[in-house]
């Protein structure tokens, strides 16, 4: 057994992908699914309680996940998951730090190397294993599974995540507008590098709307950056949340059922009416943004980020759909006629921490003040006439 362990922290033996997560029509929306094909006993009712504590569908299906690589070490370590210690959340760590992620997959040879730098954006591509910052919601989601189970007298005594007490006690009584306190990181938790947001430099943005080849995309890019819109909720704009009159629109904003206004500009709403105008006004219940090829659909995430996939592979860049929202957050937040306040509400964020991250210079658009700052002349000291050279040097130095 302690072979095992040793053999997944060195990264000698790799964990069989068995089971699968499932979507259902019931409570809860998934499913973990063990070899056999059967549901996980013990996940069932952790995500049950997740819905009935008015959890997202999506929060459930990352939680889902994240219990089925769990689940899958234990099977392969043969360990029960209720005489789970922390030796098998060490072994699940050390995994994960060296394991490839399915989902970084490249399928084509001349594809950029996982890790490396795109040199027009000088955005790095995402590496081939998992991140830390996966990693440790992962702990997260098992520790929080083996509380529940706690609760009810099921499962070890001792949770085989270690918990971030000094985390706990930081945040306790934080308040939204504070400054996050340090704290040191519970044991098996990753080190999660805090970089600035990568917004479009204004030059490269010009390129990357031009690159857009119909309304329809046109429309959709400058909705993103006017508003600032996360990529999921954009799509899911109907002909009614759209107030032509006040140019704004009406989005449901992630992890909330609340629908909230958001301004966007007026030439997003001009390109968009001529995209509707074109295709025609979709019903009152259906997404504006539509497929192009096909049966008549909404236009998904997915495809959306194959837009912009194409729009890469001509301008040899890395732009994702939510480099539009940093690009929207830095533009507004370096606005000297907006305030952080205002900027933190249109963007909606929980945390103002959050809002100013984006008060940062960019050397991108500095390069216009450095240039002239490189080709400026060095300035060289004079003295008015009648001043003896030697008293000179002795004061001032040679």
């Amino acid at each position: 057994m302690q072979d095992l362990h040793r053999q997944l922290i060195e990264g000698q033996a790799d964990v069989p992908r068995v089971g699968s997560v499932v979507e259902l029509e019931s409570i809860p929306r998934y499913a973990v699914l063990g070899p056999d094909g059967t549901p996980v006993a013990p996940v069932v009712p952790y995500l049950r309680g997740l819905t009935l504590d008015d959890n997202r569908p999506l929060t459930i299906r990352s939680y889902a996940y994240d219990l089925q690589r769990w689940f899958r070490l234990l099977w392969f370590l043969d360990v029960p998951w209720d005489r789970a210690t922390e030796a098998e959340a060490s072994a699940l760590v050390g995994w994960l730090r060296l394991a490839p992620n399915p989902q970084r997959r490249r399928r084509k040879p001349d594809a950029p190397r996982p890790g490396s730098v795109n040199p027009r954006t000088g955005k790095p591509y995402l590496k081939a294993g998992y991140a830390p910052s996966t990693i440790n919601h992962c702990l997260t989601v098992i520790c929080s599974f083996y509380a529940y189970h706690r609760h009810y007298n099921r499962g070890p005594l001792i949770n085989p995540v270690p918990e971030a007490v000094a985390q706990r006690r930081a945040l306790a009584h934080r308040a939204p507008d504070g400054t996050v306190p340090q704290f040191r990181r519970a044991r098996l938790r990753q080190r999660v590098r805090q970089t600035d947001p990568r917004s479009i430099p204004d030059a490269m943005w010009d390129e990357l709307f031009e690159a857009m080849t119909c309304d329809r995309d046109r429309a959709a890019t400058l909705l993103y950056v006017s508003s600032g819109s996360r990529a999921g909720e954009l799509l899911g704009v109907t002909p009614g949340d759209i107030d032509w009159a006040k140019q704004m629109i009406y989005v449901v904003t992630k992890g909330t059922d609340d629908r909230e206004p958001v301004p966007v500009s007026p030439q997003a709403l001009t390109i968009l009416a001529a995209y509707l105008d074109t295709i025609g006004l979709p019903p009152a219940h259906e997404p504006v943004l539509r497929t192009m090829r096909g049966p008549d659909r909404p236009l998904t995430y997915s495809a959306m980020r194959r837009v912009f996939q194409r729009v890469n592979e001509k301008l040899g860049t890395n732009w994702t759909l939510h480099d539009l929202r940093h690009t929207a957050a830095n533009r507004m937040a370096n606005d000297p006629n907006l305030t952080l306040a205002q900027v933190r509400a249109i963007l909606r964020h929980t945390d103002l921490a959050t809002t100013g991250r984006y008060l940062n210079a960019r050397v991108e658009d500095l390069f216009d003040a450095l240039q002239a700052h490189y080709s400026r002349p060095r300035v060289q000291r004079t003295f008015s006439a009648g001043y003896d050279a030697e008293d000179i040097k002795a004061v001032f130095g040679g």
